[in-house]
């Protein structure tokens, strides 16, 4: 039956007296309404992942001035050798401006590195080495940009006096005279910043043979494995008097074994595959980093720590530069030759040096006959902080 316009009466093609077509058509809407929610949802979780990712490579603060004051003598520098193999410089500073440093003591407007590590990253990525540069070695600091904007003249002094005299640029410049070894980038990180990263990982465990009851340092722990926080591990890596035998290498050591440690217990802990406990540690980081600008953000960051995951912790090895007693001043230190050099000759040629435990200066296994095996230094590996 049709009306006069000769459209039929009652239900239309897709149309159902039962109401089937209506029910398919509110399945399309809501299908439709899905799929715009989904899109709002991805829209607003990529928003968020930028806004992250803004937060986490805004905190890092870019070494402008150092990356200007190196670039001016890019003509002294030495040359990589090895293609794809870096190093990086990572600083620590005793500065006490800033949020949290304070408590370390006055501000007296200058800064001194309290710690300086030479990490080499091996071209396959198949092993790291991390170099401790004793504060108390006499070198040769060459003539830097101070704050002021003056120049200092060049001085034979302790190396800490470096980043005192012209900050991050000198110590580069005095490093590179020092090893001929091409710094590639460098890492700057205050009192605060340390404890912040360790307190991000909710501590990290190491192992003390005897109970410590310092209270300049702080500490008072008992012997064995014991988990520190941020304020006990700045104190366990800082003290130097009361500590072992009191010696400045005592306390290197003793901060190689710590970051040992720590490594382990990124590495172990599935904190870089787990964001809930990976971007606590991000944020902790790159609030209190300095670095230079092609480092200063995430992406630069990643790029230059994502090789390193699946190094085995047997082969990140730490050690300190082969030196000894300055001859004019038992306080102080010099290289000891021609150990130093050959060291430093291998890791130029992005060769893997070889670590042992125990006591005495390292030698780097020199041979008169033999120059060819693989030197050997007194140091420790990643893996190697465990109670014995």
């Amino acid at each position: 039956m049709a009306d006069t316009a000769g459209t039929p009466l009652g239900p239309g093609p897709g149309s159902s007296a039962t109401g089937e077509g209506l029910a398919r058509r509110r399945r399309r809407r809501w299908a439709g309404g899905t799929a715009l929610g989904v899109g709002v949802l991805a829209v607003a979780a990529a928003a968020a992942g930028w806004a992250v990712y803004a937060r986490l490579s805004a905190n890092i603060t870019p070494d402008e001035a150092a990356a200007a004051e190196l670039a001016r003598y890019e003509r002294e520098r030495p040359t990589a050798l090895v293609r794809g193999a870096q190093n990086i410089l990572l600083i620590g500073s005793d500065t006490r401006a800033g949020d949290g440093n304070g408590a370390y003591g006055r501000d007296v407007g200058s800064e001194r590195s309290d710690t300086t590590i030479l990490l080499h990253l091996a071209a396959d990525r198949r092993s790291a080495t991390a170099v401790s540069l004793p504060r108390d070695l006499m070198v040769d600091v060459p003539g830097c940009r101070q704050q002021d904007g003056s120049r200092s003249e060049p001085v034979f002094a302790m190396f800490n006096h470096a980043f005192e005299l012209g900050g991050s640029a000198c110590t580069i410049r005095t490093v590179e005279k020092l090893t001929d070894i091409r710094i590639d980038h460098h890492v700057v990180v205050d009192f605060s910043g340390f404890k912040d990263m360790v307190d991000a990982v909710d501590g990290v465990q190491v192992c003390l043979r005897e109970p410590i009851d310092d209270k300049a340092a702080k500490l008072r722990l008992p012997a064995g494995r014991v988990t520190l926080d941020g304020e006990q591990a700045l104190g366990y890596v800082r003290a130097r008097k009361s500590l072992g035998d009191g010696s400045d290498t005592d306390r290197m050591e003793r901060q190689q074994r710590f970051l040992g440690a720590l490594v382990d217990k990124v590495r172990g802990d599935g904190v870089l595959l787990n964001p809930v406990k990976l971007y606590p540690l991000l944020d902790a980081a790159t609030s209190s980093l300095t670095t230079d600008p092609e480092l200063a953000s995430l992406r630069g960051l990643y790029q230059l720590v994502r090789g390193l995951r699946t190094i085995p912790a047997k082969q990140v090895r730490f050690l300190t530069v082969p030196r000894e007693a300055y001859v004019y001043d038992s306080n102080r230190d010099q290289l000891v030759e021609p150990d130093a050099e050959r060291l430093f000759a291998w890791l130029r040629a992005d060769r893997a040096v070889a670590v042992t435990p125990g006591g005495g200066r390292s030698t780097g296994n020199e041979s008169a006959r033999d120059p060819s095996p693989t030197p050997t230094f007194r140091g420790n590996t990643a893996a190697e902080h465990a109670c014995e």
